[in-house]
């Protein structure tokens, strides 16, 4: 059996700060992070690329960092 997720069957949700001006995006599928424990992320403007796997802290933790930054 593999560990490796499905992405076709995952639901992705966008961020909630992706506009709709074509800059920077992502996605991440909260379902599948309630089922498994692991949160993945893509970035939503090439979803056939590679799907970063984070823990839930490594992830709060990857939230608290954009938050901070002066971007």
């Amino acid at each position: 059996m593999s560990n490796t997720p499905d992405l076709f069957r995952v639901e992705w949700v966008k961020s909630s700060y992706s506009g709709g001006n074509e800059g920077q995006c992502f996605e991440w599928a909260p379902s599948y992070a309630i089922a498994h424990g692991v949160v993945l992320i893509r970035d939503s403007k090439t979803p056939d690329a590679p799907t970063l796997r984070l823990s839930p802290e490594g992830f709060a933790g990857l939230v608290a960092f954009a938050r901070n930054a002066n971007v």
